[in-house]
């Protein structure tokens, strides 16, 4: 698209969410500027005001002059917005396959991003070890991870819906790879046979794997500010 001024994001660190938009962004030649904002500012004047949450991410999209919050949201946004050709959606005239991608998109936004994020949280952030907080989070994990295992095998697809890649699958990509370089590297993924293949297809995706290099120097660099 011609002449598109670029669309910021929000973003904090490492945190996924924000990734899940970048990526969108890079799969369809979106204009973008990353914009940091620090912990101790997220949940204060003028970000706030951008984002009631206090969470990361935002994008602000001077093409239409809208700011909006809650990755799923911006996802969603985006897609309708700007993926005029389809190329990682589906057209609303197809039945029924707009809707499938929207339940994976929900189920993405419900069920693997705060389990593994809690994951994350009680097994490194937490003040007091939890061993059956982790324990529960560890097995949702892997129940999350089987969900989509079992899907793939039941469809006989390489992707959630249809044999195309969409932005649903898209969006589980920067928890899952935050779940073997962050969260938890010694949970064993690799029992998931179909989940293991799905997501080495996505992340061997040019979009995907520019998005990857650039989260892995942020990941990189917040680590360095943090030992010192």
């Amino acid at each position: 698209m011609p002449d598109l001024k670029p669309i910021t994001v929000w973003s904090l660190g490492g945190s996924p969410n924000p990734w899940k938009a970048i990526i969108i962004l890079e799969e369809l030649s979106l204009p973008y500027k990353a914009k940091g904002v620090g912990m101790a500012e997220v949940k204060q004047e003028p970000y706030i005001s951008l984002n009631p949450n206090g969470r990361v991410p935002t994008i602000e999209d001077p093409n239409t002059g809208i700011t909006l919050w809650e990755s799923g949201a911006i996802v969603e946004y985006l897609i309708e917005t700007y993926d005029t050709n389809f190329t990682i959606s589906y057209p609303k005239s197809s039945f029924p396959e707009p809707h499938q991608c929207r339940s994976w998109s929900y189920f993405q936004c419900s069920g693997q991003g705060p389990y593994f994020g809690q994951l994350g949280w009680f097994g490194h952030h937490h003040p007091e070890k939890l061993p059956s907080a982790i324990e529960r989070y560890t097995k949702e994990v892997s129940r999350v991870n089987g969900v989509i295992d079992l899907h793939l095998g039941k469809q006989g697809t390489e992707y959630l819906v249809g044999n195309k890649c969409t932005y649903a699958d898209l969006m589980f990509v920067p928890y899952a790879r935050a779940l073997v370089i962050i969260i938890a590297p010694e949970i064993d993924t690799k029992v998931h046979k179909r989940y293991t293949e799905w997501l080495e297809r996505l992340c061997a995706r040019p979009a995907v794997k520019k998005v990857l290099k650039q989260w892995g120097e942020e990941i990189a660099l917040t680590r360095e500010e943090a030992a010192h």
